[in-house]
């Protein structure tokens, strides 16, 4: 959008790959080219499955209270039967032969459950003794078993019953396998998974079918037509984005300063990921999907702005090759970095924000502090990380967090504070780097710490405050370590190993310890032993 005064020329305006141009408003203007951003549209299982019709909730609506709910088996069948267009049927049947224990549902539920004691092929046979529980909790299990049956897949002739979730998965059905009680929002993932999948023999999705049954509306069924986000474990224990076949997405460091810097041979081994219409799954934000035009034409997504892209040597679902490739080639994790790492043709690597900001260090700053004040402040705001995941390749540990004088709170890399600059307004800009010769971004590599830290004195400081010691202290050998105590409860500070000890500390009282072996150290306090541990990193 183009805002401010109106210009008196041949407007065209480039949507995405589309063009559209509008009559000449003067003689002899000449056209303007816009690119604007394609436009992505988002949707989660829960918002897809309520604005389908299929999932209604209670009297409220699909509220939050409503998906946190148990599903019942009436109310997991009932959800089958309208998937299935089949509600409606069931609601209006007169039969007489039902389960033994169908007095305990309502009249309408009566009526369903004598549909399915008659429709054995919807997967709803009960229990061995005649009877259907209809007000029981519904387990992973028995529910994917009726939705293999939607699909045309017989327990007994296609799957055995035991062996349900697996060929449930084989089908592309699993992302609410796992729940140990099943709830309403885990309904809403399996049904949309379901509608994804293809019924057995049949070249389209059950969604499609149906939509040509006219069962679900094709306008509304378009939130479910986009392509699946999902997540995996890494090998480290954390989460990260894939594709909905499972096929693991990344992110290039080099694209915090140009998002076309993969280029040809690149592009051949790391092809970009796009669609314009995404299903997330639950706890990821919509906000941070978005999408733009590459040079090449080509469009593409982004995450947090970074842009998204497959790894060619990823052969199959769960594959991670890619993983740290030439130190600039990074797994998309949920949650996203706390730190991440940009790349320079000059000064290589460095350490940004989870959105491609630049970091700075001060090298007047001494090993734990900060001697950056007021206006000096001003120009180089503190930088506060969210969370602790790091790139493949940088450690956790090496991260930790100061009290400044006025109390806030600045994380450091190695034990010294990390910083913006005021005038960089973009990722991938370093206008602060050998600023006054006394800033410079970080390069993991390289970075051993400050001239003063390296040559001052060092003294760092951990408060005891909440019951806990705040995070991992990294200190250089020999550097005085002072606890002081925050709370109103005495606390020390033990050794695991036996090499150090402080006595009881009331409230504002501190003690000191110096550690001069490198190593890492554990401790706790005495009387909160079982949840008050920390960790000094000694270098």
């Amino acid at each position: 959008m183009i805002k401010g005064r109106r210009f008196m020329m041949s407007l065209t305006l480039t949507i995405g790959l589309a063009t559209m141009s509008t009559s000449a408003l003067a003689d002899g203007a000449q056209p303007v080219s816009v690119s604007v951003a394609p436009t992505v549209q988002t949707s989660t299982a829960v918002d897809a499955i309520a604005k389908l019709g299929i999932l209604r909730g209670d009297g409220q609506g699909v509220t939050e209270a409503y998906l946190d709910q148990h599903t019942t088996r009436l109310q997991a069948a009932i959800v089958q039967l309208r998937l299935m267009g089949k509600e409606q049927e069931a609601l209006g049947f007169t039969g007489m032969d039902s389960f033994k224990d169908a007095a305990q549902a309502g009249k309408s539920g009566r009526a369903i459950l004598a549909y399915l004691k008659g429709h054995p092929e919807y997967g709803w046979s009960g229990t061995g003794t005649g009877e259907f529980i209809p007000n029981a909790p519904i387990a992973p299990q028995q529910l994917y078993k009726v939705m293999l049956e939607s699909l045309g897949y017989r327990s007994g002739t296609d799957f055995a019953y035991k062996e349900t979730l697996s060929f449930a998965s084989s089908k592309g059905l699993f992302r609410a396998a796992t729940s140990e009680l099943f709830e309403n929002r885990d309904l809403a993932v399996a049904l949309a998974e379901t509608l994804q999948a293809k019924p057995k023999g049949s070249e389209g999705t059950l969604l499609s079918v149906l939509v040509g049954k006219k069962s679900i509306d094709a306008e509304q069924a378009k939130l479910l037509e986009g392509e699946r986000i999902d997540m995996d474990k890494s090998a480290d224990g954390t989460m990260y984005l894939t594709d909905g076949k499972g096929m693991a997405l990344y992110l290039f460091t080099k694209d915090s300063a140009d998002i076309n810097s993969c280029q040809d041979a690149c592009l051949a081994n790391w092809p970009v990921f796009y669609s314009d219409s995404l299903l997330l799954p639950e706890g990821v934000n919509p906000a941070d999907f978005g999408a733009f035009v590459r040079n090449d034409g080509a469009k593409q997504l982004t995450y947090q702005g970074w842009p998204l892209y497959y790894f060619a040597k990823d052969a199959k679902a769960g594959d991670t090759n890619g993983e740290g490739a030439n130190n600039v080639w990074f797994l998309i994790k949920h949650p996203f970095y706390s730190v991440g790492l940009g790349t320079d043709p000059k000064l290589g690597n460095y350490l940004v924000d989870r959105h491609g900001m630049t970091l700075y260090y001060f090298d007047k700053d001494p090993l734990g502090a900060s001697v950056c004040e007021g206006d000096c402040l001003a120009k180089w705001p503190v930088f506060r990380a969210e969370g602790s995941v790091v790139p493949k390749g940088l450690s956790a540990n090496d991260f930790g967090e100061i009290t400044r004088k006025d109390g806030s709170k600045q994380t450091t890399y190695k034990g010294y504070p990390l910083y913006y600059f005021f005038q960089d307004a973009k990722r991938g800009e370093l206008k602060g780097q050998s600023l006054g010769d006394v800033w410079f971004v970080v390069n993991p590599a390289a970075f051993v710490g400050t001239t003063t830290g390296l040559t001052a004195p060092a003294k760092a400081m951990i408060e005891i405050k909440d019951y806990s010691f705040g995070p991992t202290l990294t200190v250089k050998a020999g550097t005085t370590i002072e606890f002081i105590n925050r709370d109103d409860m005495k606390h020390n500070a033990v050794a695991v190993d036996g090499s150090f000890k402080i006595a009881l500390l009331d409230k504002g009282q501190s003690a000191t310890i110096k550690l001069d072996k490198p190593g890492t150290y554990e401790y706790y306090c005495e009387p909160h032993k079982s949840f008050m541990k920390g960790t000094i990193i000694v270098q």
